[in-house]
């Protein structure tokens, strides 16, 4: 029996993992597959507070260790499953089941992969999914954006205060992304666009040296020079095992109050779990925190043998 279980191990997860077991609470931590999250890929973090560079996996390796030093556990395993008819709480792994008196969801969100040659291998080392955590790193060099949403055009516009020129990459003739964005985007001298283009190879060695697209009309394949490859094409939140027992929204986030409390009396949430709008590290970090500082105050209300509700609640947008 533990008292705070922490589905995930991204800045959310590991955050609320030092506060919790900080409070002397028996911590777990179930990292999934991957430890770290998205974070634990970035080569480079530069915008993360008290650090002038670090990479992803030393700073989540130093998130853990920190929480380890306070006692927290970390158990290598995914959870599938979970009963929400607590307290306590069960978890079901694909290795073990855990229980505990405390939920936080810290479980992440995924981004949209091309599943193109190249994507996976140059992940982090010029393949992004973030242009505010990585556009500082291609100052003065040529990048490509593939998307047409809002999305894309954002960080687009975003990207265009460092490279030299941003291709939009779009598989179709016209953009998706509002009217505002579009008159900007086309304005812009630093923004061309690969009209009826679709990626088919991301090209490079240690690091992106080009994008290979495809004209989906002609059927004709050429190569743009670019050192980096930002990819908008959407992001899924890991909350599949909550629907149906936890409140999400249509796209699949899980519903959360100012305070990280889901809709379940005892589960909370934290990070890009609930979060489709920043998706920063520090801001899942931030959330992290105040996850596990609820956690304690909802454990101490179980230890001081007051009724803690079981029912589920609407919880606002």
């Amino acid at each position: 029996m533990y008292d705070v279980a922490i589905v995930g191990s991204g800045p959310a997860g590991l955050t609320a993992a030092i506060y919790a077991a900080r409070a002397n609470l028996a911590t777990l931590v179930l990292t999934g597959n991957a430890f770290g999250g998205q974070i634990a890929t970035t080569h480079d973090v530069e915008n993360y507070p008290g650090f002038e560079a670090i990479t992803g996996p030393e700073l989540t390796l130093r998130m853990r260790q920190q929480a380890e030093r306070f006692g927290a556990t970390f158990v290598v395993d995914t959870v599938t499953a979970i009963d929400v008819a607590g307290p306590p709480f069960t978890l079901t792994g694909s290795a073990d089941a855990y229980v505990a008196r405390a939920v936080i969801v810290a479980s992440g969100a995924s981004p949209t992969l091309l599943g193109v040659p190249g994507e996976l291998e140059l992940w982090g080392r010029g393949v992004s999914y973030c242009a505010t955590c990585d556009g500082a790193f291609f100052k003065n060099m040529p990048v490509a954006v593939v998307g047409g949403g809002d999305s894309a055009l954002q960080e687009g516009l975003f990207l265009t205060r460092f490279a030299s020129k941003v291709t939009i990459v779009h598989r179709r003739d016209q953009l998706r992304a509002g009217p505002l964005l579009q008159e900007r985007a086309r304005a812009h001298p630093k923004i061309e666009f690969a009209w009826n283009s679709v990626p088919v190879a991301i090209k490079g060695g240690d690091e992106v040296k080009g994008l290979r697209v495809r004209d989906v009309k002609t059927g004709a394949e050429r190569d743009l020079t670019v050192a980096g490859v930002f990819v908008y094409i959407g992001h899924h939140p890991n909350t599949e095992i909550f629907a149906g027992k936890l409140e999400l929204d249509a796209g699949g986030y899980v519903r959360a109050d100012r305070r990280m409390h889901s809709s379940v009396e005892g589960i909370f949430v934290a990070g890009e779990a609930q979060d489709h709008y920043f998706k920063q590290a520090i801001t899942a970090a931030g959330e992290g925190c105040m996850a596990a500082m609820e956690a304690e105050k909802y454990i101490a209300r179980l230890d001081a043998s007051e009724p803690a509700a079981k029912a589920v609640v609407s919880v606002a947008p």
